[in-house]
């Protein structure tokens, strides 16, 4: 990029001389590794042998079975089954006092293993260099704890209630008898816990329970004289006698309110039938008296006869006189009974007024009673009170008296844990694992081996290869190759092809070629290797430079540029080289290969034979995989394409509207299009306000007047010259491209 000397070039790591380097060196790799491996055998051979066997416990809440009418008071006072339980658990299995109750039980203190346990050569050593304190200046009982410690592994199996004992020795009949003891003194330390909680509860029970007695008697006795002191006596669980009293005479009441409306209301109905003279015959009271039947069915048998003796006599016949004047007296005797009913239902009422004045005395009275009785009963309620905590208090003490007593015995309070797998003495060693010691030394010195030659070839400088900013030479000699190659290649098949079409003998085959391929390799060359003199000359000149053509389309933020390369190939590389400069300036850029020979493709694809124009007109490829991006560079490339160009050129219309896509993603489009004519040119843009480029990295007067003439003759204004590579030489030289 411009602005950067070719002395400060930046460098990157050369990962495949690395490897090269450490190929190349392959034997005294190999020989290194081998020696490591030798040396990681020979060690894990001489070590000591060493076994671990480990016992596992769960923790849990155990009860003796015969304790069912407990259980649910077992489970909610057992402890806490957490994290933090199963952690303590963990702690006490390493506790001091454990530890040294198993020492003494299996005699540790006499075996060499840990008497000289803290005696090695390398311990010795650091004591020397005073970097580690002296173990003999610690006390005999110490240093055993030390050193069982040391060999000694209490954890938490993952996710559950189990804690495992691990113990390393040199002896495999140690290795498992230290954590079946371990597992032991723990279940008996943990059940002789709950012996002496049960033996403590007992005693301090048995005294507690005879004065809670003596309490319970004394309230008992308060609540009984109080109750009798007061006149509180009581007729069930919650009523006293006043209280009972005044809810029979409440019912009584009720009910004799009830009786004289109803008499009331029957008197009033009877009441109302004399005075309106209405019918009697549908009253209760009236049609049901017996008096008032037999009167009725007397005066219907008077109306019977005097209906039938009309029918026959006159109505001033003797017999009919006396048959009415008997039907009005029987009236008048029903008119008199019925007075009589009525005064009986008054009596009635009357009376229920009367008990119900007495009853509303007597309610009033034992209303007086009860609320004197309810003051009463507060005190009487507080003394209650205090018998029934007593009396709780005392019955919670037997139960848990009973059950401490139960559990006096040795075997009816088992450890909250048991041991669910026992450490058996193995049979192979825990350590050295001589085949994984040996693979993995072997893999270190391996490893290790390759690191240093990687760092000796960097320290040397040999994998170092430079980055960034490259001399254009550099870039053009390696664009010349490529393009020459692309050249002697290309050049006896186009001339083939033309004999094929009659422009040349078949005689002159070898000599067109000859010709072809000197004339364009002699472009090519002098595109990147012009004579001191002729640079020299055309910086007196105006510059028609890829630089200058760069900076021009940039600063007018040209969106469509149309190169044309008259000269074949060596000015397509001319117009690959613009799009590279133009993407360093930071212009986002994309090139379209319209050459015949495909030149751009070649030297900006990564591998040939990728999707571009052709495939797109042709309907082949969708539109986003035609678009490549360029392997030196940040721009992007549409190649050529792997369809048949004359299918293709069917959908030449389409180009236009093509390009006018890729206008809208990029900032320019660079349309290279190899020695085209002006016809071929208008195809590709509606417009004629676009950037005509003429590629000539060997200018020729006559031809570029010649092109620029044709153009301007079809409205083409703006026409620029693109000469090639400007060279600079001199102490602030400081052009080149990315």
């Amino acid at each position: 990029m411009p602005g950067v000397n070719n002395s400060q070039q930046d460098v990157d790591i050369d990962l495949a001389q690395l490897f090269r380097a450490v190929w190349q060196r392959r034997l005294r790799v190999i020989a290194i590794t081998l020696v490591g491996a030798c040396l990681a055998f020979a060690v894990a051979k001489v070590v000591s042998p060493e076994y671990r066997s480990e016992t596992r416990i769960l923790i849990e809440q155990r009860a003796p079975a015969f304790a069912t009418t407990t259980q649910n008071n077992d489970a909610s006072s057992g402890p806490l089954l957490d994290e933090l339980n199963i952690a303590s658990q963990v702690q006490i299995l390493q506790s001091a006092d454990l530890i040294k109750q198993v020492i003494t039980n299996l005699k540790l203190y006499e075996r060499p293993e840990f008497a000289d346990a803290n005696n090695s050569a390398f311990s010795d050593i650091l004591v020397k260099l005073h970097l580690k304190k002296n173990p003999l200046d610690k006390a005999p009982e110490e240093r055993m704890l030390d050193a069982f410690t040391n060999q000694l592994q209490v954890y938490q199996i993952n996710s559950s209630r189990v804690i495992g004992i691990s113990f390393t020795s040199r002896d495999p009949d140690l290795a498992a008898s230290v954590p079946n003891a371990m597992a032991q003194v723990y279940l008996s330390t943990q059940s002789g816990a709950k012996l002496d909680s049960n033996s403590e509860a007992t005693r301090w029970l048995e005294p507690e329970i005879a004065n809670l007695r003596d309490k319970v008697n004394e309230a008992e006795k308060k609540v009984a004289d109080y109750r009798s002191a007061n006149g509180l006596l009581q007729t069930s669980d919650n009523n006293t006698f006043a209280t009972q009293q005044l809810a029979d005479i409440s019912g009584q009441l009720a009910q004799v309110r009830g009786d004289r409306a109803n008499a009331e209301a029957r008197a009033q109905g009877v009441r109302n039938a004399l005075a309106t003279g209405r019918s009697t015959d549908t009253l209760a009271d009236v049609s049901g008296s017996q008096t008032i039947q037999r009167l009725k069915a007397t005066e219907s048998n008077l109306e019977s006869q005097i209906s039938d003796l009309s029918t026959t006599l006159m109505d001033g016949h003797p017999r009919l006189k006396s048959l009415r004047a008997q039907l009005a007296d029987i009236r008048q005797q029903i008119d008199r009974e019925t007075k009589k009913i009525l005064a009986s239902i008054e009596n009635e009422a009357k009376v229920a007024q009367l008990r119900e004045q007495q009853l509303v005395a007597q309610s009033n009275t034992l209303k007086s009673d009860s609320a004197r009785a309810g003051e009463d009963e507060v005190g009487l309620n507080a003394l209650e009170r205090e018998a029934a905590a007593e009396r709780q208090l005392l019955e919670t003490y037997l139960a848990r008296y009973r059950e401490a007593a139960s559990r006096v015995d040795k075997n009816s309070s088992p450890a909250d844990a048991r041991v669910v797998s026992k450490a058996v003495e193995p049979v192979d060693p825990y350590f050295p694992k001589i085949g994984p010691i040996v693979v993995v030394a072997t893999l270190a010195t391996f490893i290790l081996t390759s690191i240093v030659i990687m760092l000796a070839e960097l320290f040397s400088g040999r994998a170092l290869r430079p980055v960034g900013p490259v001399d254009r030479e550099v870039l053009v000699r390696r664009e010349t190759a490529a393009n020459s190659q692309t050249i002697v290649e290309a050049a006896p098949a186009k001339v083939a092809a033309a004999s094929r079409q009659g422009e040349v003998p078949a005689s002159m085959l070898s000599v067109a070629a000859d010709e072809a391929l000197a004339r364009e390799m002699e472009g090519a060359v002098d595109l990147g290797h012009r004579p001191q003199e002729a640079v020299e000359e055309a910086e007196d000149e105006e510059d028609f430079s890829i630089q200058s053509v760069a900076d021009y389309l940039v600063e007018r933020d040209s969106r469509l540029a149309i190169a044309i390369s008259p000269t074949g190939d060596n000015g397509s590389t001319a117009t690959v080289m613009l799009a590279r400069t133009i993407a360093d300036a930071g212009r986002r850029i994309v090139l379209v290969d319209m050459t015949g020979t495909g030149c751009p493709s070649r030297l900006m694809a990564e591998t040939a034979g990728l999707s571009g124009v052709t495939d797109l007109l042709c309907g082949e490829t969708a539109f986003a995989d035609t678009i490549h991006p360029d392997r030196l560079s940040d721009a992007h490339l549409v190649p050529q394409g792997t369809s048949d160009v004359g299918r293709a050129m069917r959908g030449a219309d389409r180009l236009s509207l093509i390009l006018d896509a890729l206008g809208s993603a990029y900032d320019i489009v660079l349309v290279e299009c190899g020695a085209a004519d002006v016809s071929g040119v208008a195809r590709l843009t509606r417009s004629k306000d676009t950037e005509i480029v003429l590629s000539m990295p060997e200018p020729d007067e006559n031809q570029f007047i010649a092109a620029m003439t044709e153009f301007q003759k079809a409205g083409y204004e703006h026409i620029i010259l693109m000469s090639g590579w400007r060279e600079e030489h001199g102490p602030d030289a400081r052009q080149h491209a990315a």
